[in-house]
């Protein structure tokens, strides 16, 4: 169905659809188009590449990127992915591609509308509804839920390595010599281009990687083992330096702020 519908030829405020990768390829090569995309995963994942970003979309969350933004999406093999296509300026979204926490709300909304189907009326109960998703998307939270990238080919090759097996260890001397560059010159173009030293480019990659691991239920010792970690202090020593709690506060502070209730643009 996705490939038989024309994004930039339908002009609801909001429409969505929903993939299902047993059905559909499991990748979408680099495309863009008019309006804004959120992606989201209500089961398996789901990985979004901006020319300066990667995204992965772990349950319970979404990622936004906005109209005329190059993107492809690749999906896990089990996974069912909806999208929501959204008119320019027919909701105060952010203007930059950003990992968004979605409320059970929003997220029954866009199953909802997904149903609906295309040809709905702009004056009817199903627009309304579109209306109310999108204001209620509006006040999402922003995570911090992503890698920088960059198109240099160099950077490109670590960040597959680290997408394959994020327990790499590979030091930035070491990745010198594969790439056969001075470790300073590497240095400097990891920073340059992603804004990250090295160490802290690969810990994010960790880090989304560690967030989706335990959304899925997987428990923290096992997470820690699986991205290398010689012992669980470890990484929730990273975890909360990077998201300012540990795994088990960050998780139950996600779950508070969605069972309350939505603030308005006004609350921001």
């Amino acid at each position: 169905m996705l490939r038989r519908f024309d994004t930039d030829a339908d002009h609801h405020p909001a429409v969505a659809l929903r993939l299902d990768v047993t059905e559909n390829d499991a990748e979408q090569p680099i495309h863009f188009h008019r309006k804004g995309q959120l992606v989201m995963a209500a089961r398996g994942g789901v990985t979004c590449e901006v020319p300066r970003g990667m995204w992965m979309v772990p349950p319970r969350h979404a990622v936004w990127i906005p109209g005329g933004m190059p993107h492809s999406n690749r999906a896990t093999e089990n996974a069912e992915i909806y999208f929501l296509f959204v008119e320019p300026d027919a909701a105060s979204m952010p203007s930059n591609c950003c990992t968004l926490a979605i409320s059970p709300m929003v997220s029954e909304l866009v199953k909802y509308l997904a149903q609906q189907g295309l040809a709905f009326q702009s004056d009817g109960p199903t627009a309304r509804l579109a209306a109310v998703l999108l204001e209620q998307l509006a006040t999402a939270p922003v995570e911090r839920l992503h890698v920088p990238m960059s198109g240099n080919p160099k950077l490109r090759r670590m960040a597959r390595a680290l997408g394959k097996d994020p327990a790499d260890r590979t030091t930035l001397p070491q990745w010198a010599d594969k790439l056969a560059v001075s470790e300073r010159t590497l240095a400097r173009l990891v920073l340059r281009e992603t804004g990250l030293t090295f160490g802290r480019w690969r810990q994010q990659h960790q880090l989304v990687v560690a967030v989706r691991l335990l959304t899925e239920g997987a428990a923290v010792q096992d997470v820690a083992g699986a991205l290398g970690y010689e012992s669980v202090t470890a990484f929730i020593t990273m975890f909360k330096k990077a998201l300012g709690k540990p795994p088990a506060q960050y998780f139950a502070a996600v779950q508070a702020s969605r069972s309350s209730v939505p603030r308005t643009p006004a609350d921001r």
